[in-house]
């Protein structure tokens, strides 16, 4: 009897994961049909740094804002609490752009230790709002994953 909840509950979560890759994966093609924008040096950002699955069922969303530095350079600030037993994390990105795509980089805190470094593509979707899927590696956990952000940029 209890095996048989267990099995019922891991295809649910089986199905809502498959779910959830095809949606985002449908959005993703969605978004590669829409035109792409560079940062322009005094260009502001804000929005989210990350939509990123932590099960496809549990997600964590972190607000930041951005300033283009000089032509194809933004960098940013993302703060992220993953619930309230821990301290607030601040990460500092930065984005270089090149022909449409950008190379990603990111640190967690002022370490170095364990960094994000990543490819994808901004989107404008309407009149300033973009969004940003990519494909980002973490060199701590040497894992890959599939993030996507969206917010405003004026």
């Amino acid at each position: 009897m209890r095996g048989d909840g267990n099995n019922t509950n891991n295809l649910i979560r089986k199905k809502r994961g498959k779910f959830m890759k095809n949606l985002i994966l449908t959005m993703m093609f969605a978004v590669i049909t829409l035109a792409s924008t560079a940062q322009s040096k005094g260009d502001w950002y804000v929005g989210t740094g990350d939509v990123a699955d932590v099960a496809w069922t549990e997600w964590a969303i972190s607000p930041t804002v951005g300033y283009g530095v000089m032509e194809n350079l933004m960098v940013g600030v993302s703060v992220a609490q993953a619930d309230s037993t821990v301290d607030m994390e601040m990460d500092f990105h930065a984005r270089y752009f090149v022909k449409g795509y950008f190379v990603y980089v990111a640190t967690n805190g002022l370490s170095t230790d364990a960094m994000n470094v990543g490819l994808g593509k901004m989107f404008t979707i309407h009149r300033g709002i973009y969004i940003d899927p990519k494909i980002v590696y973490n060199t701590e956990e040497k894992t890959t994953n599939l993030t996507l952000g969206f917010g405003l940029n004026f």
